[in-house]
């Protein structure tokens, strides 16, 4: 991982290149979204056979009750237990973001009434490369029904028995295994084997990203998921964890993005050549690599006001504040989740602390934080007014209708006089 002088170029380089449109996978992705749409069935099982080598037609789109119960028996009862100790601290979180009923009386005879309603129906990818993501399903699936969600319908390209077995846990039973664009589209659109749904959750690869933008004026997404991001902001610090947490991140895919800012050289060095030493541990086809190669850099900051006005720029899924850093939550606006001192170890967020790991990426932490239960709820107002409170706020109502011009508002109150 090189290192480099944090300047204005430099930083002008690395917001740039995260804004640049992935025009290929835009256009594939709108091949298979528009012939999903088109043909429903016949594309999707045809796309499926031609991308991920299953044939639909033969396995069944559905994973069977058989097939859950019989992953249960093929997993240790040590996974079990992490995935059950894991889920209670989602659960306990998820429960903790739901927003409450209220009723608030703003005036005399005029009162508003908040009511929370889930969203009916929706569907939760879950991607399925190298290994099916069961952290992904615990973090989507445990905030919907958190908040009541009635029909939960998970996709995945390939479910293996660890993810079979989380599902069944949690009463998961509507699986399919289809991935990629072809179960973006079949969830916007619907076709005759797969229901439409309302909101679509989940991280997944360019092209599924691209999918779920192509499909959200008429589906519903999260939020854009891109490449894995992680920085850590240190002045000090212990440089061997600063490696593992930057290079656990690195191995996400190989256009992860880690970094490490800081003001000392010292430090930027010694991680370095501990993220050096690491890496040559790991396989040569961890993705974490070739990310480091072409994406990471260690970046020395003239200042730690200047390390942290790139770091609220450049907005991270993950942050980490070490060392003296810690003192600068404060002047923290934008990160999808921040890790406070050297114990909070990256992964341990990516799976237990019961904060959810679906976080915005590409800069998107400037506009909103992670998933949480509200995304899976909606908070109606109910508006209740009496002839008591009619009187009061019906000549206001007017008087801005009669501005506006719309006369027909006016006359809907007045008519009423």
């Amino acid at each position: 991982m090189r290192i480099v002088r944090l300047t204005a170029t430099v930083e002008k380089a690395l917001l740039a290149a995260r804004q640049q449109r992935d025009i290929e996978a835009e256009r594939v992705a709108a091949k298979i979204v528009d012939d999903v749409r088109r043909r429903g069935d016949k594309a999707l099982f045809a796309w499926t056979k031609r991308l991920d080598r299953t044939d639909l037609r033969r396995e069944g789109v559905w994973i069977t009750r058989r097939e859950i119960e019989s992953a249960r028996d093929r997993v240790s009862e040590d996974f079990l237990g992490a995935v059950q100790h894991a889920a209670r601290n989602i659960r306990r979180v998820a429960q903790s973001q739901m927003p409450k009923s209220t009723i608030l009386q703003v005036g005399p005879g005029v009162t508003i009434t908040q009511i929370v309603r889930p969203i009916e129906t929706i569907g939760c990818y879950i991607p399925g490369g190298r290994y099916a993501l069961v952290s992904t399903l615990l973090m989507t699936v445990i905030p919907a029904q958190v908040a009541g969600v009635k029909r939960i319908t998970v996709v995945c390209p390939r479910p293996n028995h660890e993810l079979l077995a989380a599902a069944g846990t949690f009463d998961i039973t509507r699986i399919a295994r289809i991935g990629g664009a072809q179960a973006i589209a079949a969830l916007a659109y619907g076709t005759r084997s797969v229901p439409r749904v309302e909101k679509i959750f989940g991280p997944g690869n360019r092209f599924v990203t691209a999918a779920k933008q192509l499909v959200s004026s008429d589906c519903a997404i999260d939020l854009p998921a891109g490449p894995t991001e992680a920085i850590v902001l240190a002045t000090s610090g212990n440089a061997r964890w600063i490696a593992a947490d930057l290079l656990a991140q690195a191995e996400h895919a190989p256009d992860a993005g880690s970094f490490l800012v800081t003001t000392s050289t010292k430090l930027a060095n010694d991680a370095q050549r501990e993220i050096d030493t690491q890496l040559a541990r790991l396989p040569r086809e961890n993705p974490a690599h070739q990310s480091t190669a072409r994406n990471g850099a260690i970046l020395i900051a003239p200042s730690l006001k200047a390390a942290v006005g790139f770091v609220n720029r450049f907005a991270p899924e993950h942050l980490s504040l070490m060392g003296d850093a810690t003192r600068q939550l404060h002047n923290i606006s934008a990160a999808g989740t921040i890790f406070l001192g050297e114990w909070s170890a990256q992964p341990i967020g990516d799976y237990s602390s019961g904060s959810n790991h679906v976080l915005p990426t590409g800069g998107w932490a400037r506009r909103r934080g992670g998933l949480s239960t509200l995304d899976f709820v909606k908070c109606i107002n109910v508006q209740t007014i009496e002839r008591k409170g009619f009187t009061r706020v019906g000549p206001v109502a007017t008087a801005l209708a009669r501005a506006e011009g719309l006369l027909a508002h006016e006359a809907a109150i007045t008519v009423r006089q």
